[in-house]
């Protein structure tokens, strides 16, 4: 079983393990720069695991960011009653695309 480490990234809770590529909110990183989750909540290795309180001390998840993505198209629609009029309005989030290059603690 390979190292897994619970990271808080843009308000969410994501497991991650190395080799790993997610989505998360974005950074302010380019595309191919390397950034640093500090935010580790829980590191599992093997049978051992270190539970944070909140955050476990000096560990972080290194990651590479890959690309800016677009998740999927929202819509919202505004209706009114007996008036014969209606509003459409979409939306879709912007995501950064990182992979999980080391766990370290």
């Amino acid at each position: 079983m390979s190292t897994q480490a619970v990271i808080r990234t843009g308000g969410k809770q994501v497991i991650v393990a190395q080799g790993d590529v997610i989505e998360v909110e974005l950074l302010s990183a380019e595309a191919g720069q390397d950034v640093t989750f500090d935010e580790v909540l829980m590191i599992v290795n093997g049978e051992s695991s270190s539970i944070g309180t909140p955050k476990v001390e000096g560990a972080t998840v290194t990651a590479k960011v890959l690309q800016e993505v677009k998740g999927e198209k929202t819509r919202a629609v505004f209706f009114r009653r007996r008036k014969d009029s209606m509003t459409t309005k979409g939306h879709r989030q912007r995501y950064h695309q990182v992979e999980i290059t080391g766990i370290n603690g």
